[in-house]
This record gives structure tokens, sequence and C-alpha cells, in this order.
């Protein structure tokens, strides 16, 4: 038997069947009302997932597309020291996609939603020759004179500040060239790979990490700098370096374990810097509070430089590629979506 398609269902039939995955009494109407936000500011971010450009049913189920659009969202909350409140989905597909692959993108949605908060509370559907996921996620930040979810930002980093992250960086991209069947060796699968993948196609926005931070910062009301890695460790490093007038200096990488043995070193560090989606945090504080942050993660939360002067260099950002050697680190080699070519985003 045929699978049910769009086409068939038609647009009413789909949404009666995608408010099962809303907060019914938020949905219904022109438009959601949101309350609650008594006292804390909102915080709003949006994402789009476009077939070929960020997802393709060579590396992803429809399931892990929408755990993936939600999570990216999120992210990017957290990275704000903000927690999530609601969200909104624009969707548009061609009218020959079953009903069964709607449903499981919007489960992986409510998947993401269940574990780490928030809601659907609307969207909109309609039919494009492409399959595109746009999430438009609303959260909330307590106000300045709070100390709990202050407000993180890019350019507030102060020279001496470490540099830390909240996870290792290039697993997602190891995953990807797994399920891409573009494994630079013919060797067996490394030990880690069921978890390179799952970094790919399930990541985790880093709620926890900005918990432990809020925690360990008491009534510390210095303005903390961050971001997340979603475009790449390199990427969030010189965009904090240069919105924050600095620059960074780089004393190790979070390689993940095994990815060395598993592809070379010289790869393993281009994937760690450049590749992407792993949807980290990269953090900026003063250098007590990183060392009890990192401390506290555990895992693999590392420290790997430091903010310093721009006078005190030349470049923007610069890594210790050997020791005593110093290189100049830009955002060129990661994904960049207007560019002519490019060798990180899924094809």
């Amino acid at each position: 038997m045929d699978a049910l398609r769009l086409a068939d269902l038609g647009e009413a039939g789909l949404l009666a069947r995608l408010f099962a995955f809303c907060d019914r009494t938020l949905v219904g109407d022109d438009a959601a009302v949101l309350t609650g936000l008594a006292g804390r500011s909102p915080v709003v971010t949006t994402d789009v997932l476009v077939d070929g450009v960020h997802f393709s049913d060579r590396t992803t189920p429809p399931h892990a597309i929408g755990w993936r659009a939600i999570a990216a969202n999120l992210s990017d909350l957290a990275a704000m020291g903000a927690e999530p409140i609601a969200v909104t989905v624009g969707l548009s597909l061609p009218g020959t996609v079953a009903i069964d692959w709607v449903e499981a993108l919007y489960g992986g949605m409510a998947d993401c939603l269940g574990k780490f908060g928030g809601v659907i509370v609307g969207g909109d559907v309609t039919r494009s020759p492409v399959a595109v996921v746009a999430i438009t996620a609303i959260g909330a930040v307590a106000a300045d004179d709070s100390d709990h979810f202050q407000i993180i930002r890019r350019d507030t980093a102060q020279a001496g500040d470490a540099i830390v992250v909240t996870g290792a960086h290039g697993a997602s991209r190891a995953g990807l060239a797994w399920l891409l069947a573009d494994w630079p060796t013919p060797d067996a699968p490394p030990r880690e790979i069921s978890d390179w993948i799952a970094a790919h196609q399930y990541p985790q926005p880093r709620f926890d990490a900005i918990a432990q931070l809020d925690r360990l910062r008491a009534r510390d009301d210095r303005p903390i700098a961050g971001m997340d890695s979603s475009d790449g460790l390199a990427d969030a490093v010189v965009q904090l370096a240069r919105s924050s007038g600095l620059a960074a200096r780089l004393d190790r990488l979070p390689i993940p374990a095994g990815l060395v043995a598993a592809v070379g070193l010289e790869r393993a560090i281009d994937w760690t810097l450049y590749g992407g989606e792993d949807f980290e945090l990269v953090l900026c504080l003063p250098p007590e509070l990183a060392d009890r942050l990192v401390r506290s993660l555990g895992g693999a939360a590392a420290l790997i430089g430091q903010m310093i002067d721009r006078a005190d260099s030349g470049t923007i950002v610069t890594w210790q590629s050997a020791p005593g050697r110093w290189s100049a680190l830009t955002q060129a080699q990661g994904f960049q979506h207007f560019a002519v070519e490019s060798t990180t985003a899924p094809p």
C-alpha cells in the first residue's frame, strides 16, 4: 500500500495531525499569546534548515532532522544564558512527502523540547519544491540586576579571560563523514563512531553548562562573553575576539578522543577547528571561574586558551600548531553559506 502523502491529506488534514505535537492551549488562533515572562527579557532566535544544505536522507532520518532543527535554536538560547519558552515552526515541503515523514520530523522536535524545555505554539505550512524547516525559538533571561540567567554576549570578553569549551569539537564532522561513506581510511569503524554519529544527528544544547555557570557565579555580576560553536570552533573564537576588540591565543585544541588515531592528526585538527555543528559553548571567563567550571562539568570540557590585548598580537587569533610555533587561525576554512563551493556542508 502506498504511503499517505501531503497531497492526499491537504493543509487542513496536515494541521489537524500536527496539532498533536503542539501546546493545545496556545494554538488555534491567528497568533500565540505567551505569558509568564514577568521580570524577564524575551530572547528570540531563528534558524533555517534546507534539504541538501543542512540535512539529507543519506545522513539524517526525519526524527533526527526534527531534533537538530530544535537543538540548533535551543543552543543559541543557551549561548545567551536564556531558558527556552516556546518555538514556532515554518514548514515548506513538496506535496509528494509522506505523512509518516512529517510526523517523525515533529516527533523529533517534540522529543528535543521534552528534554530541554519549551513547547510548539504555532507556525505555518506551505508547498515548496524543496524541504525547508524554519524554527523560531523564544527564550527568557532575567534582567541585568538579577543573579540568575544573566545575558551572555559576544562583545564582553576581557583581556586575561580564559577561553573555555564545554566539550570536544570535530565529533559531528566525523559522524557526517562516516554517514556519507566519505571516511578517509579503509579501516574498520573506530569504536567511537556511534558517539560521533549521535553528535551529528542528536546534538545536545548545553543548558547544563549554563546552570553550572550560574551556580558558580553566585552574585558576581561581571559580564560573561560567549557563543555557541555551531559554525565551527575557529569561527566562534574569531567572532568573540573581534566583537570584544581583543585577540585570542589557543594553546590546545579540544580534539575528540580517538579521532587522531582514526583519521590522522592533520584531518583531526581541521575537523576540530572547522568541522562545525558541534553545538558546544565557547565562553570567556576569569581564570579562576573558568577552572571551576571545567572541573564541575568534567568530561571533555576544557580550557583552551586566553583572550589578550589586540596590541599584543597582529593576528586576531593564533594557535600553537607545534611546541613553540604559533600560527594564524581564520574563519575562512569553515562553512560559508554563500560560498561557491563548500566542503563542510552536507551535500
